[in-house]
């Protein structure tokens, strides 16, 4: 196999951001045309025919989903046997900033030193590429292929997002109902419902959110095991509804992914509340000299 083309991992990483930004995935819209066939309110209803209907404007129109274009965040697999060039990870950020730049995004990015971004004093850059990744996560795998997935993350959910230690009593049941009522909680002072629950479970902090994350990506809204419907239940009998007009539709899915643990009284949760149009997430795959979006299952 010859070597992957650098300009090809900028591309992909290019269009990856674009198709996270600016289109629902099928089982995405699928979740949707299921909760307006189940919902009886006519108000939760009307939102959520209208968060459909936006979603279809914007794949239509290649435009971003939501005014908070969003954090971008990669996690990237990386193939044992890929053959890449030494500034791969150079040409996926040069990519993620060609997106911000077509999608486009929404200039935020605040100007300064450390400080000056803290008190945001020196106002914000023009550019929407100055929206600078997160830190990426690589993740080694078999094979020749470079995979990317961008997730672009909204202010709103981060604020009300948590990452709390459990005492586990020995239960798995115990924890999960913990998280999901401190989960419903913050879903009250969300806004932008019904809300996509992220749960990331580990030994440390940095680790939950890891897994929390890893959640948002592989999170499928047509399967939820038990787990996941619990806390996607226990939200729902909130009745906070669509932008909080009721209904039985404020929690839409859970994905939830379990780490290593380790011998203590305690597991440590990470938990996200997504926006009514999150997760925004996309996946390309790179081998050789093309490179290709993955089909939902």
């Amino acid at each position: 196999m010859g070597a992957i083309k650098r300009e090809n991992i900028a591309e992909a990483a290019e269009a990856c951001l674009v198709r996270a930004g600016t289109s629902f995935r099928p089982d995405q819209a699928r979740a949707y045309e299921r909760a307006i066939a189940e919902e009886t309110n006519p108000h939760a209803r009307w939102v959520l025919e209208g968060v459909l209907e936006n979603a279809r404007v914007a794949a239509r129109n290649v435009a971003p989903l939501c005014d908070d274009s969003g954090i971008p965040h990669l996690i990237i697999r990386l193939g044992q046997e890929a053959e890449l060039p030494p500034d791969w990870l150079s040409q996926v950020h040069q990519g993620v900033a060609q997106g911000l730049r077509i999608m486009p995004g929404r200039p935020m990015a605040v100007k300064g030193d450390a400080i000056q971004r803290i008190e945001q004093s020196q106002g914000l850059h023009d550019d929407p590429s100055a929206m600078l990744p997160a830190p990426a996560m690589v993740e080694p795998c078999k094979g020749t292929e470079l995979e990317i997935s961008v997730l672009l993350l909204g202010g709103g959910p981060e604020i009300r997002a948590r990452t709390r230690r459990i005492f586990h009593k020995r239960s798995a049941e115990n924890v999960f109902k913990q998280a999901a009522s401190w989960t419903a909680e913050e879903v009250q002072s969300l806004g932008c419902t019904p809300t996509v629950v992220a749960l990331g479970v580990g030994r440390s902090h940095q680790e939950a959110s890891a897994l929390m994350l890893q959640a948002m990506r592989d999170g499928d809204f047509d399967r939820q095991d038990r787990w996941e419907r619990l806390v996607t239940d226990t939200i729902n009998q909130t009745g906070v509804g669509p932008l909080g007009l009721g209904g039985s539709h404020t929690c839409l899915a859970t994905f939830m992914r379990i780490g290593p643990q380790r011998a203590s009284g305690v597991r440590i949760v990470c938990m996200r509340p997504g926006c009514c149009f999150e997760p925004r997430k996309a996946t390309v795959r790179v081998d050789s000299a093309a490179w290709r979006f993955d089909k939902p299952e």
